[in-house]
C-alpha cells in the first residue's frame, strides 16, 4: 500500500486558495456549496414521514423501515473519510460534476424502486455519492472567496446545508401527500441540474478523476465496519433496549485497524493540529444536542398540547427561521470580530434557548414554544458559520477536502447520536413528559462541551478563532 502523504503532491487545493485570494469572490459557488450538504442532509431524513406510505406500497414491514434510513447512512459515514482524501487529489469541477450526477442518478433510481431490495440498493448508492458532495462542500465555499469574505460564505454553507436536515420530515410529508412518495427523490434532479450548471460556469477545473488508491478500499471496509456497528448499536438500542449499546464495542477493532493504515495519518495529523479536534467535538455535540430538542418537540406538541400534525411543523419552522435570519450577521461578525468569540456567543444564546426549554411547562401555549425555539436557533445562525471558518482557516490547503470530510463526519455523527439519546433518556421514563426533561437538559449539557471544547485552547493563528 502507498504510504505518500497528500502533502506531497501539489493540488487543486493550493491554486484553488490562490485564485481565490487574488480574483473575485464566487458566490455562485458558495451557494453551490451550500446545496451539496443541503441536498445530502435533506435526503437523511426526507424518508422519515414517508416511511408509512413507502412499506403500503411497496409491501415491506415495520423492522426493514430503519435499513431504508441505514442504507443511506451507513455508507455516507464510511466514505466520508476516504473522500476527503481522494478529493485532495483531482480537481474541483470533475469532482462536483461526477458526485452530483451520481446522486442524481441514484435519486432516479430510487423513486423507481419496484420493491425493498432495490430501493435500499438506491439508498446506498446515494449515501455514496452525498459523501462525495458534503466532503468537498466546505473546501469549494473556502476557494471561492477572499480570506476576508470567508466567514460570511462559511454561514452561507452551514445554515443552508442545516436547513436540510430540519427542513426534511416537514416536506417529506407534503411531498408524500401532494404527488406521492417518489417525488421525495425525484425533487432531487432539478436541484442536482442547477448544480452542475454552477460547477460548469465557476467551479476550477484542476486535475481530471482518477482511482482512489489501494489504501482508500482499505480504509472503506474498515470504517464502514465501524460506522456499521455503531450504527446499528445507536438504532436497535433506541428500539429495543440498552443492552444492545454493548455492541459499539464491536467497532473498536475496526478503527484501531484503521488508525493502523498509511491513509489514517493525513487525518490523524490534522485533528492532532492546535484546535482541531475540539472543533470536531464540538461540531458533533451540537449537532447531537439540536436533533436531540428537533426529535423530541413534535412528541411533547402531540402528547401535552394535542398540536396537529400542520402546527407542529409551524412551530419547528421558528427554529430553522430565526437560524437563516441571523446568520448572515454571525457571518458578517466572524470576518470582522473573528470567528472563534463570534461562534462562542452564539453557543452561549444556544445553551440559554435550549435551558428555556427545559421545564416545559404544562401551561405554556405554541407561543411559549415558538420564541424558545427561536432563541435557539438565533444561536445556531450566529455560532455555526464560524464554527465551520475556525476550521477550515487552520487546515493545511492541500488539506482542505480531508477537513470538511472529518468535520462533517463529526457532524454527521452528531446527527444520529442525538435521536439515539432522545429515546434512550425518554424511554427510562417510561415515555413520560418528565423523561422529555432530563433529554432537553443533556441537550444544554451537549452544547455547554461544544462551547468548553471551543473556549478550552485558542489556535495560534491570526483568526481562525
Amino acid at each position: 500500500m502507498s504510504t505518500t502523504r497528500s502533502r506531497a503532491h501539489p493540488n487543486r487545493s493550493d491554486a484553488d486558495s490562490a485564485s481565490a485570494a487574488a480574483g473575485p469572490n464566487r458566490w455562485w459557488l458558495v451557494v453551490g456549496a451550500a446545496l451539496l450538504i443541503f441536498l445530502a442532509q435533506f435526503d437523511t431524513f426526507v424518508v422519515t414521514t414517508a416511511l408509512p406510505t413507502m412499506r403500503a406500497g411497496l409491501g415491506f414491514g415495520a423492522g426493514a423501515a430503519e435499513w431504508v434510513l441505514l442504507a443511506f447512512l451507513l455508507p455516507m459515514i464510511a466514505v466520508s473519510l476516504p473522500a476527503g482524501r481522494w478529493l485532495d487529489r483531482v480537481g474541483a469541477r470533475p469532482a462536483l460534476v461526477f458526485a452530483v450526477a451520481g446522486f442524481a442518478v441514484s435519486s432516479l433510481a430510487a423513486g423507481l424502486a419496484p420493491g425493498l431490495g432495490w430501493l435500499i440498493a438506491a439508498r446506498a448508492g446515494q449515501g455514496i455519492f452525498a459523501a462525495l458532495m458534503i466532503a468537498q462542500a466546505f473546501s469549494l465555499a473556502a476557494g471561492a472567496v477572499r480570506p476576508a469574505a470567508r466567514g460570511r460564505a462559511m454561514a452561507v454553507v452551514a445554515t443552508l446545508g442545516s436547513l436540510g436536515a430540519l427542513c426534511g420530515p416537514t416536506a417529506g410529508g407534503y411531498l408524500t401527500q401532494a404527488a406521492g412518495w417518489p417525488w421525495i427523490f425525484y425533487v432531487n434532479l432539478p436541484i442536482s441540474v442547477l448544480l452542475i450548471g454552477i460547477s460548469w460556469a465557476q467551479a476550477p477545473a484542476g486535475r481530471p478523476l482518477r482511482a482512489p488508491d489501494r489504501d482508500a478500499v482499505w480504509e472503506f471496509a474498515t470504517l464502514g465496519a465501524a460506522a456499521a456497528t455503531l450504527m446499528l448499536s445507536l438504532f436497535l438500542s433506541a428500539g429495543h433496549g440498552l443492552a444492545w449499546l454493548a455492541l459499539t464495542v464491536v467497532a473498536v477493532p475496526f478503527v484501531a485497524v484503521w488508525t493502523r493504515l498509511p491513509a489514517s495519518r493525513a487525518v490523524i495529523d490534522l485533528v492532532r493540529r492546535p484546535g482541531m479536534a475540539a472543533l470536531h467535538v464540538a461540531m458533533l455535540t451540537v449537532f447531537a444536542g439540536l436533533l436531540l430538542v428537533q426529535f423530541l418537540v413534535p412528541f411533547y406538541l402531540h402528547q401535552a398540547l394535542q398540536a396537529s400534525a400542520g402546527t407542529t411543523g409551524s412551530i419547528l419552522l421558528a427554529l430553522p427561521a430565526a437560524q437563516v435570519v441571523v446568520a448572515p450577521a454571525g457571518g458578517i461578525l466572524a470576518d470582522r470580530w473573528g470567528a472563534r468569540p463570534t461562534a462562542l456567543a452564539g453557543l452561549g444564546v444556544v445553551i440559554a434557548g435550549t435551558a428555556l426549554l427545559v421545564p416545559l411547562d404544562p401551561g405554556w401555549t405554541t407561543t411559549d414554544l415558538v420564541w424558545r425555539l427561536a432563541v435557539t436557533g438565533a444561536g445556531l445562525g450566529l455560532a455555526l458559520g464560524p464554527a465551520q471558518t475556525m476550521a477550515m482557516s487552520q487546515s493545511p490547503p492541500d488539506l482542505l477536502g480531508t477537513t470538511s470530510a472529518s468535520v462533517n463526519l463529526a457532524r454527521q455523527l452528531g446527527i444520529a447520536l442525538g435521536p439515539a439519546l432522545a429515546t434512550l433518556v425518554w424511554a427510562g421514563s417510561g415515555f413520560a413528559v418528565g423523561g422529555m426533561r432530563v433529554a432537553l437538559a443533556l441537550a444544554v449539557g451537549l452544547t455547554v462541551l461544544a462551547a468548553a471544547a471551543l473556549a478550552r485552547r485558542r489556535p495560534p493563528s491570526t483568526d481562525a478563532g
